[in-house]
């Protein structure tokens, strides 16, 4: 069963004449339902599974405290309907971000024309489920990345590097941005500064391809299932941290659940690649338990940050020691069916693909999308939930006895162009820049000095009393919508594949 979200869509458009490739992002015609959250099912019983983990994979999530060091550039801004093009000065640099748990975050923009909101909620995704899903120069952006500002912190020997005269850290960040803008977003941007400016143009023209990194800490699968008196899994550890802490199981079913290795000694830490698994003592009621796992280690330069709702997507430029976290879920049923039901976003297809393995010996039948399907004993099948770019969805999931849930996100795929009609004046330039209307978007941020920090964070020295506050005003259209969606069935296979 379907509710409708509300939602208001950026423009789509193109960039003017760029260095990079233009990314478009196509105006939403529709407001659809969907997924964005690992979850598992209960398969009988009225309540729903315990510990939803949300929409988040695993890793860092962080809370956004605004642009702290940066200067300006100048965006060429293509006009519509035979307007003249206009230029828009625009503040360019790093943002930083405050870590749940414990640990600070830097990140550069690379979703130029899409604002950001004041203390939003961000969380470390895939590069496929953003807007660099189908960029062939995402692996540029992450070069450029290591090869600069903060990553590095010696500003003579940056600036020797690159042929530029001396460099600050404003500068050396404004350049930074604005080659990575280039790429990202296929923007015709150049740095004010003309230091900055020579910066930039070197950074974008020695980008190599670089393969992205891996994530800070997830769990796959996300969602396993089976039967009391079995071990349930596996789930593997994927992480770039040294060791990872495991919790023991959550949940209203959780007593006498244990987490285990394969041969069933107790598990309370693990390293990348050890496969967890979920004792369930036999007798135990049909039930739910969850696993987190948790560790503090410095996030990879070049992970993407995408906003739990719509804010521009970010790229990571730096991380102190952070804490990063996963959760994965475990169904398991006397009898009958035995779900095990995750989702993802699926930018190659615009929407999220939510996934069903039943590991029961009967049928699996639930309501999505205003439909029934069923998944035979033993299989998987993923249905595709089609979303609107840029719209806000929500789902209400129904199954038997009572069963339901209800998960809310933002389908975010893709950048988006900024064009103007003729007449109408560019947003606010510089350190002013104010509220936005979703027609004239540019990105809304707050501003003053950063000082450094540690793990791969350039020590960065002082601070600015410059500040700069945003507020971003969009516009909510109610938008009914039916939902297709695509069947996929595979073959049989256990939850560790």
């Amino acid at each position: 069963m379907f509710s409708a979200s509300s939602g208001s869509a950026a423009p789509s458009g193109t960039t003017g004449a760029s260095p990079g490739r233009g990314i478009r992002r196509p105006a939403a015609a529709l407001l659809l339902s969907g997924l964005v959250a690992a979850t598992v099912l209960v398969g009988a019983g009225p309540a729903a599974a315990a510990d939803d983990p949300g929409r988040h994979h695993g890793g860092a999530a962080a809370v956004l405290d605004g642009l702290k060091t940066f200067d300006s550039a100048v965006l060429r801004v293509k006009g519509r309907n035979g307007a003249p093009d206009r230029t828009q000065e625009v503040p360019a640099g790093l943002f930083e971000m405050t870590v749940d748990g414990g640990g600070k975050l830097k990140t550069y923009c690379i979703d130029l024309h899409n604002p950001t909101q004041d203390q939003a909620k961000y969380l470390e995704t895939p590069w496929a489920e953003t807007s660099l899903n189908s960029n062939r120069d995402a692996g540029k952006i992450r070069w450029i990345l290591q090869h600069s500002y903060p990553r590095v912190d010696d500003l003579a020997a940056l600036a020797k590097a690159a042929g530029t005269g001396p460099l600050t850290e404003r500068t050396a960040a404004a350049g930074t941005q604005v080659a990575i803008w280039r790429y990202s977003d296929g923007a015709d941007v150049t740095a004010a500064d003309k230091q900055a400016e020579k910066l930039a143009d070197w950074l974008h023209r020695s980008a190599r391809t670089v393969k992205e990194p891996r994530p800070s800490l997830t769990l796959e699968p996300a969602a396993v299932s089976g039967r009391a008196g079995e071990r349930l899994g596996p789930v593997t550890v994927r992480t770039d941290a040294d060791q990872v802490s495991v919790a023991p199981p959550a949940g209203a079913a959780a007593g006498g659940v244990r987490i285990t290795d394969e041969k069933g000694a107790p598990v309370t830490d693990a390293t990348d690649g050890d496969r967890l698994y979920f004792d369930v003592p036999k007798g135990a009621g049909d039930g739910t338990a969850s696993l987190g796992v948790q560790a503090t280690t410095s996030v990879p330069v070049g992970r993407a940050f995408a906003g739990a709702g719509r804010t521009q997507t970010q790229i990571l430029a730096g991380s102190s020691e952070s804490t990063v976290s996963a959760r994965a879920t475990a169904t398991w049923a006397e009898t009958g069916a035995a779900p095990a039901l995750s989702a993802r976003k699926n930018c190659a297809e615009g929407g999220v693909d939510v996934t069903a393995a039943n590991r029961g010996d009967e049928p699996f039948t639930f309501e999505l999308a205003g439909a029934e399907h069923t998944v035979a004993a033993g299989e998987t099948r993923t249905v595709t939930v089609p979303v609107a770019e840029d719209q806000a969805y929500d789902v209400t999931i129904t199954g038997a006895a009572g069963f339901s849930r209800t998960f809310t996100g933002v389908l975010d795929c893709a950048t988006s162009g900024s064009v103007l009609e003729e007449g109408e004046e560019t947003a606010g330039a510089g350190n002013d820049v104010g509220t936005q209307s979703a027609q004239r978007s540019v990105p809304a941020t707050t501003g003053s000095g950063t000082a450094g920090l540690e793990g791969d964070l350039a020590a960065t020295g002082g601070s600015s009393a410059t500040s700069m506050v945003a507020a971003v005003a969009i516009g909510l259209l109610v938008v009914g919508g039916g939902a297709v969606f695509l069947l996929r069935r595979k073959q049989p296979h256990t939850d560790g594949e």
